[in-house]
């Protein structure tokens, strides 16, 4: 029913237990998934031999090593047996609700993209998946101590095969292409479902020693982020989950009146100032101030960021 597309991180220390947590949690989903783990990073091809996943090890690069997007989706599609596709961060620990979501989505519209927000929770050992007792533990772990990533925190992204087609070469690990899927969804008229009141899916909280420069501000302020938002076109095409078009509540879909009129409120307002002085001056330094990182969606954004880390 559905394949699970995922580019994991070297498995070193804690990264390597709480990647090992994610898929095994994938491992146990039904209907069973088909699991595709990407790249040749440390411990990959093991661990996707020991947990039964599919191993592709080559992938396209950037100039600094780091992966990319739409390699990804590519090679997924055309490796990828079943017609709905996952595209899953190897940190998320999913539950047996998830694939109940997917399948009733899934029925209710045949273009759309599920997405939702997770819960940050501190796990340092392995978790006994094989005990029957495993996802009632990790829930109750999840309602005493685990807090909501944020509306632009986005970690998994599930939709049809073909729903996607010709994707910029965003850098994985970068930010902005997580909000660029939610606006390419909308763009092409697909729906766009907030799956979070039905789905509790779990962020393992990690440190960024496997960034190159360590701390998460520079993947906002470095290179490569700085192309991110360029191949998306800008914030203007960077959306949350908030803008979601549909909600997924426990007693069905209803349309998401909160992000459609948010949205027409922010349309308008920019409406409103194109002409004005304000407007021009900030058009006139948008390209300094984008190059340092200085604009207001990056403000928001790092700073949901640094708030579902805490």
């Amino acid at each position: 029913m559905l394949s699970l597309l995922a580019f994991p991180k070297p498995f070193r220390g804690h990264i390597a237990t709480i990647q090992r947590n994610a898929i095994s949690s994938w491992v146990r989903l039904r209907p069973q998934c088909e699991i595709f783990l990407f790249g040749n990073e440390e411990g990959t091809a093991e661990v996707a031999k020991e947990l039964g996943a599919c191993h592709i090890p080559e992938m396209a690069r950037n100039e600094y090593g780091t992966p990319l997007l739409s390699d990804v989706f590519a090679k997924g599609e055309q490796a990828a047996k079943y017609g709905l596709l996952c595209y899953v961060n190897c940190d998320i620990i999913l539950g047996s609700e998830f694939m109940q979501a997917v399948e009733k989505v899934s029925q209710w519209t045949q273009r759309f993209l599920m997405v939702g927000e997770c819960w940050n929770v501190d796990l340092a050992e392995p978790l006994a998946f094989d005990q029957p007792t495993s996802e009632e533990n990790l829930n109750a772990l999840v309602r005493k101590r685990g807090k909501r990533r944020g509306l632009y925190s986005i970690d998994y992204f599930v939709f049809p095969r073909g729903l996607y087609q010709q994707l910029p070469p965003f850098a994985l690990g970068r930010p902005w292409f997580d909000q660029w899927l939610i606006w390419k969804a909308r763009d092409l008229g697909a729906s766009v479902v907030d799956a979070t009141p039905v789905v509790r899916a779990v962020h393992q909280n990690h440190d960024y020693s496997h960034m190159p420069d360590g701390l998460p501000p520079h993947i906002f302020l470095g290179e490569e982020g700085i192309r991110n938002e360029k191949l998306a076109g800008g914030l203007r095409h960077c959306y949350g989950i908030g803008e979601a078009t549909h909600t997924f509540l426990a007693t069905g879909l209803r349309r998401n009146w909160v992000g459609y009129l948010r949205l027409k409120f922010l349309r308008r307002r920019a409406k409103r100032m194109q002409g004005t002085f304000f407007w021009r001056a900030m058009d006139l330094t948008r390209s300094p101030r984008h190059a340092l990182g200085l604009h207001i969606g990056n403000i928001k954004r790092f700073k949901a960021l640094v708030i579902g880390q805490r």
